[in-house]
């Protein structure tokens, strides 16, 4: 168990920091760093891509994102500030932190007014409160409540997420967010709910699961 207070996993062929202020990064989350490079790359991977990482913890996919979008420029948002030490720690590891923008915020009520992002990515909490108590211990014992532990439904981040995310994205530009794929349904259906976004694909993981939902700004 002591492993898990403070290590190194292994996200998308990297090495990242890990403390008990951060979630351990997780296999499935590696579907929204494809998705967001996918939809990248078909409209040119070398454009000065406008990125934000909502929640980052670990920094693993906004550092991601810096190191395989070589162009772009990210902003890293976790309401954390110890998470987004151990975040910036892992991108000055990376060669990526002189491209990445640090902020303490919930969701994007400290992002300045005027920045708009051609991408929105991330892995938010999205466990509700019955089933944290079903998690096993070296889940619930090792990592942050309040990264795991959306509230009662388990939708409750992603609500005030999607009308935020809508508000901050470029015409034509996605969001992208990892989910459970128990909460699948309500999560197309409040983005559907939001008229400035239209719902793309589910992507599923490697267990034909649904993972990540992605959704373009009209």
């Amino acid at each position: 168990p002591v492993a898990y207070l403070v290590g190194e996993r292994e996200f998308f062929s990297l090495k990242f920091r890990v403390t008990p202020d951060v979630l351990i990064p997780r296999p499935e989350t590696e579907f929204v760093l494809v998705t967001l490079l996918e939809r990248a790359r078909s409209h040119g991977s070398q454009r000065n891509w406008r990125i934000c990482d909502v929640g980052t913890g670990s920094g693993v996919l906004a550092v991601c994102a810096a190191k395989h979008l070589v162009s772009s420029q990210v902003v890293a948002i976790d309401k954390s500030p110890e998470a987004l030490a151990v975040a910036r720690e892992n991108a000055i590891r990376h060669g990526v932190a002189d491209r990445i923008r640090w902020v303490v915020s919930d969701l994007f009520a400290e992002v300045p007014s005027d920045l708009t992002f051609d991408f929105i990515i991330s892995n938010p909490p999205y466990v509700s409160e019955a089933e944290y108590a079903n998690l096993a211990s070296t889940v619930r014992d090792f990592e942050p409540y309040q990264a795991l532990v959306a509230g009662p439904q388990g939708t409750e981040v992603i609500e005030r997420l999607i009308p935020q995310a809508a508000e901050k994205l470029m015409p034509g530009g996605y969001l992208v967010f990892e989910i459970s794929p128990m909460i699948c349904e309500k999560a197309c259906e409040l983005v559907k709910g939001e008229p400035r976004l239209e719902l793309g694909p589910v992507v599923r993981d490697l267990a034909r699961l649904p993972r990540v939902i992605q959704a373009r700004r009209c």
